[in-house]
């Protein structure tokens, strides 16, 4: 007989590596991201892991508007625990990164243990003259030489200044 095991499930609703182009079902308008994370929250989520977007075309941003936009609405709404990410995306610096966390006082947030590649620069030739905003394409193309930096001094930076 198998017993039943207690799960947390987060969700992360929008994330960093996707663009608009990629799929329509990427929320960036605030409303649509709130929504979303509700229904996420209403469909079993306990967290909901949040990349913010430029409400007017989707792109990553490290606003701390755009985060507190979220918070007001997801909190006004449920009870999850919310994540703000501290990795952002490619080409934020840490400093951007980390005005977030300091802005919000997130209840979650991330720390990428390490330097990684997103890599997605092969999606360019599948959505290749169909692109919804100008930005995408040349977002894509940056993972191909810009990694996502994390490195030891980073990290300590991180947890000496958001830590507890």
């Amino acid at each position: 007989m198998t017993q039943a095991r207690k799960v947390i499930v987060t969700c992360a609703v929008t994330g960093a590596g996707h663009t608009p182009t990629m799929s329509p079902h990427l929320p960036y308008a605030v409303e649509d991201v709130v929504s979303q994370s509700v229904a996420a929250v209403r469909a079993g989520a306990a967290i909901i892991h949040l990349h913010a977007r430029d409400p007017r075309d989707g792109r990553p941003t490290a606003d701390p508007a755009v985060f507190l936009e979220y918070l007001k609405g997801i909190k006004d709404s449920t009870d999850a625990v919310v994540s703000i990410t501290s990795g952002g995306g490619t080409g934020m610096s840490v400093a951007d990164r980390l005005e977030v966390i300091y802005e919000t006082k997130p209840e979650l947030c991330t720390l990428n243990l390490g330097t990684f590649n997103y890599g997605s620069f092969p999606m360019i030739a599948k959505h290749a003259g169909s692109w919804k905003f100008d930005w995408e394409e040349p977002y894509l193309e940056s993972t191909r030489v810009e990694p996502f930096v994390s490195t030891f001094a980073d990290m300590e930076h991180m947890l000496t200044d958001v830590g507890p």
